[in-house]
This record gives C-alpha cells, sequence and structure tokens, in this order.
C-alpha cells in the first residue's frame, strides 16, 4: 500500500484529478453565482413591479370610490351624469353592481383590483426563493472546492517528497482522503436547483 501512495503516476494521477474536479467545481460554483443573481435582480424588479402595480390599484380603487358615490347620488334624479360616472367604473366595480349591488366592496372586488399585483409578488417570492437555492448550491461548492483543493496541496507537496519519505505516503493519503470527502460533499450535501 505504502508503495502505491509514494508512486509517481499515482501522485501525478492524483493532482491531475484533484486539478480538474477543482476547476469543474469552481466553474459550476461561479455558475451559481450567476444564477443566484439573475433571480435575485428579477426578484427585486418583480417586487417593485408589484409595489407599483399595488399604488395604481389603491388609485384605481379610490377613483372606483368617487365614482360609485357620485353614480350612486346622480342615479335616479340626473341619469345622464349618473351615466357619465358609470362609464368610468373599473372593470371590477361594473362586474360588482351587476352581480350583487347593494354589496360592491367584496373580497372579490378587492382580489380583482389587486390581482397583478399579487402575481407579481408571487413570481418575486419564487425567484427569491430560487436565488436562496442558488446561494445554497453556491455555498456547498465553495466547500467542496475548499476540500479539494486542500488535497491537490497534499498531494502536490507529497509529490516533491522524497520517494521513500513516510511525509510522502502521508501526504498522499491526506490527498486521497480529500478527494474522497470532496465527492462525498459533492454528491450528497450540493443540492440540485430545480428551476
Amino acid at each position: 500500500m505504502k508503495k502505491i501512495f509514494s508512486n509517481e503516476i499515482f501522485l501525478g494521477t492524483m493532482i491531475a484529478v484533484l486539478s480538474v474536479f477543482t476547476a469543474f467545481v469552481s466553474y459550476q460554483g461561479a455558475m451559481a453565482d450567476s444564477e443566484q443573481n439573475k433571480y435575485e435582480i428579477l426578484g427585486m424588479q418583480q417586487l417593485n413591479d408589484g409595489n407599483a402595480e399595488y399604488l395604481r390599484a389603491n388609485q384605481e380603487i379610490t377613483q372606483d370610490y368617487n365614482y360609485f358615490d357620485n353614480w350612486y347620488i346622480n342615479e335616479g334624479e340626473r341619469p345622464e351624469i349618473a351615466s357619465y360616472y358609470k362609464d368610468n367604473f373599473s372593470e371590477a366595480l361594473n362586474n360588482a353592481v351587476e352581480s350583487a349591488p347593494d354589496t360592491v366592496w367584496t373580497d372579490d372586488y378587492y382580489n380583482s383590483m389587486y390581482a397583478d399585483a399579487t402575481g407579481l409578488w408571487d413570481d418575486s417570492d419564487t425567484n427569491f426563493n430560487l436565488a436562496s437555492e442558488y446561494d445554497e448550491r453556491g455555498d456547498q461548492l465553495q466547500l467542496v472546492m475548499l476540500i479539494m483543493a486542500l488535497g491537490l496541496a497534499f498531494v502536490a507537496w507529497g509529490s516533491l517528497v522524497n520517494e521513500e519519505s513516510n511525509m510522502r505516503v502521508l501526504f498522499s493519503v491526506f490527498g486521497t482522503v480529500a478527494l474522497l470527502a470532496g465527492f462525498v460533499v459533492y454528491f450528497t450535501l450540493v443540492p440540485a436547483v430545480a428551476v
């Protein structure tokens, strides 16, 4: 066993495998960071758009209150003025008046008015959750990269030590353990992100 761990070909192969896997994991980590950034920006954009849509809906609701009051006041005595205000109702208010004129301001009305804002907020939450998943993936990939780089350092130092030295074997064993630990962490702890 000592002969295998101190062998030049074994050490060279370990250096190559550790280097390639470290580079591969580093690339995946960079891609995870990029995706995290992308989904955070999308989430913030949709959150801002949702807030703007919410404010727009509030203004439209306020207008609906005014139009409804003026329509209601003028409906019996001045139908032409009442008609003007009714023509300016939002679609949600028209639907509410047609379906239940005595109970206009229902949850259905408000849900309809805030539907766009709510949809944008839901999309924002989805994108923030994806960003968080990519962040977790990136963190675990950084751990794998650290383990692999440590293993690479052990094997590199081992290759510099005399072939008969016990330190060479020890460094080679540490490098092998680091490689196996890196594989275990990569295949068991690095989460996949389902988009």
